[in-house]
Parts: C-alpha cells; structure tokens; sequence
C-alpha cells in the first residue's frame, strides 16, 4: 500500500470518529446526558435557593427528569447581607415563621416532587415550610435535596415530614454548597424512584 493512500485512510478514519463524537453518535460510559425514565409520571421539581447553591441542584433534576420546575420565592425577599439573612433565618426558625410566598405553587396532578432547600440553622429554610403548608402532597412521593455550608442536612428531612404526613419520602440527596454531581444526583434519583 502507497504511503499516500495509507494517509488518506488514516485522516477519513479520524473525520468519521470525529463526526461520531461531535454528532452525539458516540456515548461513553460515564456520559450524564441521558434522561431519567420516570416511568410516565408527572414530576415537579420545586426549591427555594438564596444563594444558587440548591437552584443549581434542582435545575440539574429538572434536566434528567424532564419535570415542571418551580422555584419557591417569598414575598418579602431576604437581606443581600449574609449576617442578616443568618440573624433573620434563626428568628424564623425559633418562631415556627412561615413567610408568606409570591405563589404558593401547586401540586395537583403531580406524582412524584423532587423537594430543595438550604440548611438553614440545622433544618430547612422558613419559605420551604411555608410551601409544605400550603400545598397537598397525600399519596405524593417526595424525593428531598438540600445543600448545606458544612453541617449536612441535620433535621431538613425528618422535619419535611412533620409538614407532609401523607406523602411517600425517600431517602434525601444533601451536598455542600455547590458540590453536587451529575452522575451522585442520577444515582441517587435511580434508587429512590425504584
């Protein structure tokens, strides 16, 4: 074979690879890409984030499970002030506070509801609690998901459930600040759903 024509299969064997990869056709092992079957129910996915840590997570849910996002806002937004928002979270915390929301949201014709939130003062933050009052989750599976600055999910999910006695929990996905994982979230969305 002429050196010529071992080049020129050499280069129509790399632009055929090439194409593969940049045209999808390849996957690879570790590939995160690929949606989650959730077995045709209807999901949402709903949080409340202060700083984008938990938004962050819960966008990346949105992503594998395909599901309606919802974000969580209260009404009265917190302080820009880290110290404040602190302050402010302890006080709402220590009072049962329950702030009110811009919409409360609504978890009619949904089966399964991925629930975010930050670690506020060892459990979840007061707009969160304000959205597991306002709404009806009886016979609904909630798949909880926190982060957190350091001291893991402390008492978020167990206190999550005082608020939704009729709901299905599974086990919650926690991460620190913004440390979450494609391939941990995929994992830990597999295992619950099961």
């Amino acid at each position: 074979m002429n050196k010529k024509l071992k080049i020129g299969l050499i280069a129509a064997g790399i632009a055929v690879i090439a194409a593969g990869i940049i045209g999808g056709g390849i996957m690879f092992a570790n590939d995160n890409t690929e949606p989650i079957d959730m077995g045709g129910k209807k999901v949402l996915v709903a949080y409340y984030s202060y700083s984008g840590n938990t938004k962050a997570v819960a966008e990346k849910i949105q992503k594998f499970t395909g599901g309606d996002i919802f974000e969580i806002k209260p009404a009265k937004a917190y302080p820009a002030n880290y110290n404040d928002v602190v302050n402010l979270a302890q006080t709402e915390k220590s009072q049962d506070a329950k702030p009110e929301l811009m919409d409360n949201g609504n978890t009619e014709g949904y089966e399964i509801i991925f629930l975010g939130t930050p670690v506020w003062w060892y459990t979840m933050a007061s707009p969160v609690r304000t959205f597991l009052s306002v709404n009806k989750f009886d016979g609904k599976t909630i798949l909880p998901f926190c982060t957190h600055g350091g001291g893991g999910e402390s008492s978020t999910y167990t206190d999550m459930q005082k608020l939704a006695p009729g709901a299905k929990f599974t086990a919650g996905y926690t991460s620190y600040e913004r440390s979450a994982k494609d391939a941990d979230i995929k994992k830990w969305i597999n295992e619950s759903i099961k």
